[in-house]
């Protein structure tokens, strides 16, 4: 993406959490950092009108809009092959970290860990005695978020392929979701 590019992703069936990072376009090394994320917000949520930073502490994309005004999960890591072993998978299972990576190979971009993502739609509450707890995505089919790019970058997303637990809903069915690049908004919709 172009710095002043929005990405409009859009939740098809209301379920679906997307893991999203980014990294700079002309540095992999500057990438999406959650922990300077929740800092730079002081908030352990991303909500509309905050901005995801980098390790650098440099802004990278900004929640334009949100049609369901959630609070977006920072905490939680992306899923991975060891994940799915703890949840008795027995073989290979798609994961959110193996997709980042296979993104990146796609661009001929290599980082050599995953950072943590921001997860989209992903409904995580945080209790007073500092646990989590994990539920269904509070969003409805056609919900959507609006991302603009704040610098050029890369912005990888993926589809969480989760169909153990109930982050994609109760029915733990992954779906596809709907991503535009746009360069006005809100005008992509008019």
């Amino acid at each position: 993406m172009q710095a002043g590019q929005i990405a409009i992703i859009t939740n098809l069936h209301g379920n679906q959490v997307v893991d999203a990072w980014a990294l700079a376009a002309d540095e992999a090394g500057e990438y999406s950092s959650m922990d300077h994320t929740r800092s730079m917000n002081s908030s352990i949520y991303f909500e509309k009108g905050m901005v995801v930073v980098s390790n650098r502490r440099r802004a990278m994309v900004t929640l334009l809009d949100d049609s369901a005004a959630l609070r977006h999960d920072t905490l939680l890591c992306p899923c991975n092959a060891e994940l799915y072993q703890q949840l008795g998978c027995n073989g290979h299972h798609r994961n959110c970290s193996d997709n980042f990576h296979e993104a990146l190979s796609a661009k001929a971009t290599d980082l050599p860990f995953t950072p943590a993502s921001l997860n989209l739609f992903m409904n995580v509450s945080v209790h007073s005695d500092g646990t989590l707890e994990r539920h269904a995505p509070a969003s409805k089919a056609g919900d959507f978020v609006a991302l603009r790019a704040e610098m050029n970058l890369v912005l990888v997303l993926s589809a969480c392929p989760q169909d153990i637990t109930v982050i994609n809903g109760d029915d733990r069915t992954p779906r596809d979701v709907a991503i535009r690049i746009v360069a006005d908004y809100p005008e992509a919709f008019s």
